[in-house]
Protein backbone atom coordinates (compact mmCIF):
# COMPACT_ATOMS: atom_id res chain seq x y z
CA UNK A 1 0.00 0.00 0.00
CA UNK A 2 1.49 3.02 -1.30
CA UNK A 3 0.39 6.28 0.81
CA UNK A 4 0.14 10.10 -0.57
CA UNK A 5 3.07 12.16 -0.65
CA UNK A 6 2.83 15.10 1.90
CA UNK A 7 2.10 18.35 0.27
CA UNK A 8 5.38 20.31 0.80
CA UNK A 9 5.95 23.08 3.43
CA UNK A 10 6.98 25.09 0.34
CA UNK A 11 3.48 24.79 -1.23
CA UNK A 12 1.41 25.53 1.93
CA UNK A 13 3.68 28.53 2.21
CA UNK A 14 3.21 29.97 -0.98
CA UNK A 15 -1.24 29.07 -1.19
CA UNK A 16 -0.69 31.08 2.60
CA UNK A 17 0.82 34.07 1.12
CA UNK A 18 -0.84 34.47 -2.11
CA UNK A 19 -4.29 33.99 0.35
CA UNK A 20 -2.81 37.40 2.51
CA UNK A 21 -3.68 40.46 0.14
CA UNK A 22 -0.83 42.68 1.36
CA UNK A 23 -0.81 44.52 -1.66
CA UNK A 24 -4.65 45.68 -0.86
CA UNK A 25 -3.68 47.06 2.68
CA UNK A 26 0.07 48.74 1.60
CA UNK A 27 -3.12 50.76 -1.19
CA UNK A 28 -5.62 51.16 1.31
CA UNK A 29 -2.68 52.45 4.20
CA UNK A 30 -1.41 55.08 1.26
CA UNK A 31 -4.89 56.32 0.24
CA UNK A 32 -5.73 56.61 3.57
CA UNK A 33 -2.64 58.70 5.42
CA UNK A 34 -1.84 60.57 1.73
CA UNK A 35 -5.98 62.00 2.48
CA UNK A 36 -6.17 62.18 5.76
CA UNK A 37 -3.12 64.28 6.07
CA UNK A 38 -3.93 66.88 3.05
CA UNK A 39 -8.15 66.97 4.71
CA UNK A 40 -6.90 67.09 7.77
CA UNK A 41 -8.21 71.26 8.72
CA UNK A 42 -11.79 70.19 7.38
CA UNK A 43 -12.04 66.78 9.47
CA UNK A 44 -11.15 68.99 12.47
CA UNK A 45 -13.93 71.62 11.66
CA UNK A 46 -16.33 68.75 11.55
CA UNK A 47 -15.71 67.32 15.65
CA UNK A 48 -15.68 70.78 16.33
CA UNK A 49 -18.90 71.47 14.79
CA UNK A 50 -20.53 67.84 15.49
CA UNK A 51 -20.33 68.67 19.52
CA UNK A 52 -21.46 71.96 19.59
CA UNK A 53 -24.78 72.38 21.61
CA UNK A 54 -27.90 74.20 21.81
CA UNK A 55 -27.11 78.00 21.71
CA UNK A 56 -29.01 78.25 25.24
CA UNK A 57 -26.39 79.44 27.59
CA UNK A 58 -28.00 76.71 30.06
CA UNK A 59 -27.63 73.84 27.85
CA UNK A 60 -24.00 74.84 26.21
CA UNK A 61 -20.48 74.96 27.42
CA UNK A 62 -19.51 78.40 28.29
CA UNK A 63 -15.81 77.63 26.73
CA UNK A 64 -16.36 75.91 23.72
CA UNK A 65 -15.50 77.60 20.66
CA UNK A 66 -18.73 79.26 18.05
CA UNK A 67 -18.11 79.64 14.84
CA UNK A 68 -19.91 81.53 12.50
CA UNK A 69 -19.64 79.06 9.79
CA UNK A 70 -16.90 77.25 7.95
CA UNK A 71 -14.51 80.13 6.88
CA UNK A 72 -14.94 81.73 10.54
CA UNK A 73 -14.07 78.26 11.91
CA UNK A 74 -10.83 78.14 9.85
CA UNK A 75 -10.09 82.09 10.51
CA UNK A 76 -10.40 81.73 14.26
CA UNK A 77 -8.48 78.40 14.83
CA UNK A 78 -5.64 79.83 12.60
CA UNK A 79 -5.64 82.71 14.14
CA UNK A 80 -5.34 81.58 17.81
CA UNK A 81 -3.24 79.02 17.48
CA UNK A 82 -1.47 78.52 13.60
CA UNK A 83 -1.29 75.68 11.50
CA UNK A 84 0.13 72.88 13.39
CA UNK A 85 -1.06 73.58 16.81
CA UNK A 86 -4.51 74.88 15.60
CA UNK A 87 -5.58 73.83 12.30
CA UNK A 88 -3.13 70.30 12.26
CA UNK A 89 -4.17 69.64 15.87
CA UNK A 90 -5.13 66.12 16.42
CA UNK A 91 -3.48 64.90 13.03
CA UNK A 92 -1.34 62.40 14.10
CA UNK A 93 -3.85 59.84 14.92
CA UNK A 94 -6.18 61.44 12.09
CA UNK A 95 -3.55 59.62 9.87
CA UNK A 96 -2.60 56.47 11.22
CA UNK A 97 -6.47 55.78 12.46
CA UNK A 98 -7.37 56.30 8.46
CA UNK A 99 -4.55 54.48 7.08
CA UNK A 100 -5.31 51.69 8.86
CA UNK A 101 -8.89 51.69 8.62
CA UNK A 102 -8.53 51.66 4.79
CA UNK A 103 -5.49 49.36 4.95
CA UNK A 104 -7.05 47.11 7.28
CA UNK A 105 -10.76 47.11 5.49
CA UNK A 106 -9.50 46.58 2.13
CA UNK A 107 -7.08 44.04 2.82
CA UNK A 108 -10.20 41.92 4.73
CA UNK A 109 -12.35 42.73 2.20
CA UNK A 110 -10.26 41.28 -0.43
CA UNK A 111 -8.86 38.56 1.77
CA UNK A 112 -12.50 36.86 1.99
CA UNK A 113 -13.19 37.05 -1.69
CA UNK A 114 -9.49 35.09 -1.85
CA UNK A 115 -11.14 32.50 0.68
CA UNK A 116 -14.37 32.45 -0.73
CA UNK A 117 -13.94 32.23 -4.64
CA UNK A 118 -12.97 29.25 -6.43
CA UNK A 119 -10.41 30.62 -8.99
CA UNK A 120 -11.36 27.69 -11.28
CA UNK A 121 -15.19 29.20 -11.71
CA UNK A 122 -14.24 32.69 -12.19
CA UNK A 123 -17.53 34.18 -10.94
CA UNK A 124 -18.18 37.58 -10.69
CA UNK A 125 -19.18 38.70 -7.28
CA UNK A 126 -22.86 39.16 -6.53
CA UNK A 127 -24.44 42.41 -5.14
CA UNK A 128 -24.98 40.37 -1.96
CA UNK A 129 -21.54 38.94 -1.81
CA UNK A 130 -20.05 42.72 -1.93
CA UNK A 131 -22.32 43.72 1.46
CA UNK A 132 -21.48 40.44 3.29
CA UNK A 133 -17.92 40.72 2.81
CA UNK A 134 -17.68 44.48 2.91
CA UNK A 135 -19.81 44.36 6.28
CA UNK A 136 -17.58 42.15 7.75
CA UNK A 137 -14.77 43.89 7.12
CA UNK A 138 -16.01 46.83 8.50
CA UNK A 139 -17.16 45.05 11.62
CA UNK A 140 -13.34 44.22 12.23
CA UNK A 141 -11.79 47.13 11.04
CA UNK A 142 -14.22 49.37 13.48
CA UNK A 143 -13.58 47.13 16.78
CA UNK A 144 -9.66 47.37 16.25
CA UNK A 145 -8.78 51.60 15.21
CA UNK A 146 -12.07 52.91 17.62
CA UNK A 147 -9.07 53.81 20.32
CA UNK A 148 -7.47 55.75 17.58
CA UNK A 149 -10.43 57.41 16.85
CA UNK A 150 -11.28 58.54 20.34
CA UNK A 151 -7.77 59.91 20.23
CA UNK A 152 -8.60 62.07 17.45
CA UNK A 153 -11.55 63.10 18.62
CA UNK A 154 -9.91 63.97 21.96
CA UNK A 155 -7.01 65.84 20.38
CA UNK A 156 -9.61 67.74 18.20
CA UNK A 157 -11.39 68.98 21.23
CA UNK A 158 -8.91 70.70 23.45
CA UNK A 159 -9.42 74.48 23.44
CA UNK A 160 -7.04 77.56 24.08
CA UNK A 161 -8.77 77.76 27.28
CA UNK A 162 -8.49 74.07 28.82
CA UNK A 163 -10.66 73.31 31.32
CA UNK A 164 -10.40 69.68 31.54
CA UNK A 165 -7.48 67.40 31.66
CA UNK A 166 -4.70 68.29 28.74
CA UNK A 167 -2.93 65.95 26.28
CA UNK A 168 0.40 66.85 25.12
CA UNK A 169 0.03 64.95 22.21
CA UNK A 170 -1.13 61.14 21.37
CA UNK A 171 1.12 59.34 23.91
CA UNK A 172 0.21 61.55 26.73
CA UNK A 173 -3.21 61.39 25.70
CA UNK A 174 -3.11 57.35 25.91
CA UNK A 175 -1.35 57.56 29.42
CA UNK A 176 -4.00 59.75 30.41
CA UNK A 177 -6.98 57.98 29.36
CA UNK A 178 -6.09 55.27 30.78
CA UNK A 179 -4.98 56.79 34.17
CA UNK A 180 -8.17 58.24 34.56
CA UNK A 181 -10.76 56.21 32.58
CA UNK A 182 -9.49 52.77 32.30
CA UNK A 183 -9.36 50.67 29.34
CA UNK A 184 -13.09 51.34 28.33
CA UNK A 185 -12.65 54.84 27.92
CA UNK A 186 -10.53 53.60 24.58
CA UNK A 187 -14.24 51.63 23.21
CA UNK A 188 -16.35 55.24 23.41
CA UNK A 189 -18.20 55.30 20.40
CA UNK A 190 -18.14 51.95 19.76
CA UNK A 191 -21.75 51.01 19.23
CA UNK A 192 -22.76 53.98 16.63
CA UNK A 193 -19.16 53.06 15.33
CA UNK A 194 -20.61 49.40 14.52
CA UNK A 195 -23.65 50.97 13.04
CA UNK A 196 -21.30 52.86 10.63
CA UNK A 197 -20.20 50.17 9.14
CA UNK A 198 -23.19 50.60 6.65
CA UNK A 199 -21.54 53.35 5.76
CA UNK A 200 -18.79 51.73 4.53
CA UNK A 201 -21.21 49.05 3.12
CA UNK A 202 -22.81 51.56 0.87
CA UNK A 203 -20.00 53.61 -0.10
CA UNK A 204 -17.46 50.51 -0.90
CA UNK A 205 -20.01 48.44 -2.55
CA UNK A 206 -21.76 51.49 -4.55
CA UNK A 207 -18.64 51.81 -5.88
CA UNK A 208 -17.54 48.15 -6.81
CA UNK A 209 -20.61 48.13 -8.35
CA UNK A 210 -20.40 51.63 -10.83
CA UNK A 211 -16.74 49.94 -11.81
CA UNK A 212 -18.09 46.38 -12.12
CA UNK A 213 -21.44 47.78 -14.78
CA UNK A 214 -18.74 50.28 -16.52
CA UNK A 215 -15.74 47.66 -17.13
CA UNK A 216 -18.79 45.38 -18.61
CA UNK A 217 -19.83 47.83 -20.42
CA UNK A 218 -17.09 49.37 -21.79
CA UNK A 219 -15.61 45.37 -21.58
CA UNK A 220 -12.19 47.08 -20.00
CA UNK A 221 -10.41 46.19 -16.77
CA UNK A 222 -8.79 49.62 -17.28
CA UNK A 223 -10.68 52.33 -15.31
CA UNK A 224 -9.27 56.08 -16.33
CA UNK A 225 -8.50 58.73 -13.88
CA UNK A 226 -11.98 60.69 -14.45
CA UNK A 227 -13.80 57.39 -14.13
CA UNK A 228 -12.04 56.74 -10.90
CA UNK A 229 -12.69 60.55 -9.28
CA UNK A 230 -16.66 60.19 -10.46
CA UNK A 231 -16.98 56.60 -9.25
CA UNK A 232 -15.16 57.48 -5.72
CA UNK A 233 -17.01 60.81 -5.67
CA UNK A 234 -20.35 59.73 -5.76
CA UNK A 235 -20.29 56.61 -3.96
CA UNK A 236 -18.88 58.61 -1.40
CA UNK A 237 -21.60 61.41 -1.04
CA UNK A 238 -24.39 58.74 -1.41
CA UNK A 239 -22.80 56.71 1.92
CA UNK A 240 -22.16 60.68 3.64
CA UNK A 241 -25.11 61.56 3.59
CA UNK A 242 -27.30 58.76 4.20
CA UNK A 243 -25.86 57.77 7.42
CA UNK A 244 -24.50 60.65 8.62
CA UNK A 245 -26.44 60.58 12.40
CA UNK A 246 -24.47 58.51 13.41
CA UNK A 247 -20.67 60.50 13.36
CA UNK A 248 -22.65 62.92 15.71
CA UNK A 249 -23.57 60.28 18.15
CA UNK A 250 -19.86 58.48 18.15
CA UNK A 251 -18.03 61.77 18.76
CA UNK A 252 -20.60 63.37 21.28
CA UNK A 253 -19.64 59.77 23.32
CA UNK A 254 -16.27 60.26 22.93
CA UNK A 255 -16.02 64.42 23.95
CA UNK A 256 -14.24 65.08 26.84
CA UNK A 257 -16.73 67.83 27.64
CA UNK A 258 -19.89 66.03 28.22
CA UNK A 259 -20.89 62.67 30.36
CA UNK A 260 -23.72 60.37 28.58
CA UNK A 261 -25.30 57.45 29.59
CA UNK A 262 -24.85 55.76 26.13
CA UNK A 263 -26.16 56.07 22.40
CA UNK A 264 -29.72 56.11 23.34
CA UNK A 265 -29.26 59.12 26.24
CA UNK A 266 -27.21 60.67 23.53
CA UNK A 267 -30.04 60.75 20.61
CA UNK A 268 -32.56 61.36 23.13
CA UNK A 269 -30.64 65.08 24.40
CA UNK A 270 -29.71 65.87 20.93
CA UNK A 271 -33.06 65.74 20.06
CA UNK A 272 -34.71 67.36 22.67
CA UNK A 273 -32.06 69.85 22.67
CA UNK A 274 -31.65 70.85 19.22
CA UNK A 275 -34.54 68.72 17.16
CA UNK A 276 -33.26 66.47 13.82
CA UNK A 277 -31.45 69.15 12.53
CA UNK A 278 -28.71 68.38 15.55
CA UNK A 279 -27.76 64.96 14.18
CA UNK A 280 -26.90 66.79 10.96
CA UNK A 281 -24.13 69.21 12.79
CA UNK A 282 -20.88 69.48 10.55
CA UNK A 283 -22.26 67.85 7.44
CA UNK A 284 -20.95 70.92 5.73
CA UNK A 285 -17.21 70.81 6.34
CA UNK A 286 -18.05 66.66 6.22
CA UNK A 287 -19.14 66.97 2.48
CA UNK A 288 -16.01 69.27 1.75
CA UNK A 289 -13.67 66.68 3.24
CA UNK A 290 -15.22 63.42 2.42
CA UNK A 291 -15.30 63.71 -1.37
CA UNK A 292 -12.15 64.93 -2.29
CA UNK A 293 -10.86 62.69 0.26
CA UNK A 294 -12.41 59.65 -1.08
CA UNK A 295 -11.11 60.48 -4.70
CA UNK A 296 -7.37 60.81 -3.30
CA UNK A 297 -7.92 57.36 -1.35
CA UNK A 298 -9.33 55.42 -4.62
CA UNK A 299 -7.16 56.62 -6.81
CA UNK A 300 -3.88 56.19 -4.56
CA UNK A 301 -5.45 52.80 -4.00
CA UNK A 302 -6.00 51.89 -7.99
CA UNK A 303 -2.73 53.20 -8.85
CA UNK A 304 -0.58 51.35 -6.08
CA UNK A 305 -2.49 48.00 -6.63
CA UNK A 306 -1.16 48.52 -10.75
CA UNK A 307 1.98 49.01 -9.62
CA UNK A 308 1.89 45.44 -7.63
CA UNK A 309 0.47 43.72 -10.81
CA UNK A 310 3.16 45.01 -13.06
Amino acid sequence: MTTKDPIPKSTIFSHVLSTIQYDHFLAGVSGGVISSFLLHPFDLVKVRFQVTESKNPLQSLPYRPRYNGLVDAFRVIYKENGIRHGLYQGVTPNVIGAGLSWGLYLFAYNTIIVLTTDSRQKKPLTFKDRIVYSTIAGLSTVVITNPIWLLKTRLCLQYSNPSTVHYRGMIDAIKKIYRYEGIQAFYKGLVPGLFGTIHGTVQFVSYEQMKSLYCSMMNTSQLSTPIILTFSALSKLLAATTTYPYQVVRTRLQDQHQRYNGVLDVIIITYRREGIQGFYKGLLPTLYRVVPACCIVFFTYENVIKLFKQ
